[in-house]
């Protein structure tokens, strides 16, 4: 009889009681030769909390929260904020430092932008993920290998479609679970940040105008929002792809070949 992991294997993942974080940031460049710094995100209660993160930096400036994880992911800074740092309430509203009252609901400001509709704006505002408003007062970003938020509530990874479906793979080699995600268009980060803080659960997006815009990400890049108990397991899944020859960069076979010397190098 084949083997079937449990239907719960990945909710039984228990939070470690320490992270390595340097060697979790080096298996994973080994594996996927990230370009852009794996970064975490977490979400204070409390302003002061945040601020007293070794080597914290508060804007001096209004940003976007894509511009406050750019400058994590490219610059490799550690920044802290509250709303009052950011643009507007579609950016506070999806980490819980606005209201998602009737006013975000409606999504006024994006009717003949972004929509054609009053309806079709309320139809994206809804469908969004996001934390519920009145826990938070604050939240920051560092880069994982630095260790200053420990642990991080969710890790972001970006990264190129070819390394992000290898990673999904690491993730699936124990354990299977079919992975179902959805897009919301703009304010994508509703779909990975917003979402995995929201659910707990790895959330991947295509990133939007404005986060590709305002906050760096590059055109062919991909981003995975996930709680920090699943990067061991990953780590460990690449591994044992990379041992049957399942790595990244992917060599292009050819489209002509004759397959089966190809697939004769995986499968028996």
């Amino acid at each position: 009889m084949a083997d079937t992991a449990p239907a719960n294997a990945w909710e039984s993942i228990q939070e470690p009681d320490s992270y390595d974080w340097k060697a979790i940031v080096e298996g994973l460049n080994t594996y996927l030769r990230l370009r852009t710094t794996p970064i975490g995100m977490k979400m204070f209660e409390k302003k002061a909390d945040m601020e007293a993160i070794n080597r914290i930096r508060r804007p001096k400036d209004v940003h976007t929260t894509d511009q406050i994880v750019g400058q994590a992911s490219r610059l490799g800074w550690t920044v802290g904020i509250t709303m009052d740092d950011l643009v507007g309430a579609q950016c506070g509203a999806v980490i819980g430092l606005h209201p998602q009252n009737d006013e975000w609901l409606g999504g006024e400001r994006m009717k003949g932008v972004w929509y054609e509709t009053e309806v079709d704006t309320a139809a994206h505002q809804a469908a969004m993920d996001v934390v519920p408003f009145g826990k938070y007062e604050a939240m920051a970003v560092s880069p994982l290998a630095a260790g200053r938020l420990n642990p991080p509530d969710i890790a972001l990874i970006y990264a190129t479609p070819a390394q992000m479906i290898l990673f999904i793979n690491g993730l699936q080699w124990a354990g299977y679970r079919k992975l179902e995600w959805g897009c919301v268009g703009e304010s994508s980060c509703a779909d990975s940040w917003g979402r995995a803080l929201s659910t707990r659960e790895p959330s991947l997006s295509i990133p939007c105008f404005a986060e590709r815009r305002y906050g760096g990400v590059m055109e062919d890049e991909l981003l995975m929002a996930i709680p920090p108990k699943f990067l061991p397991k990953i780590i460990e899944g690449l591994g044992r792809l990379s041992a049957n020859g399942l790595r990244y960069p992917i060599p292009p076979y050819g489209i002509q070949n004759d397959v089966r010397a190809g697939m004769g190098a995986s499968y028996d």
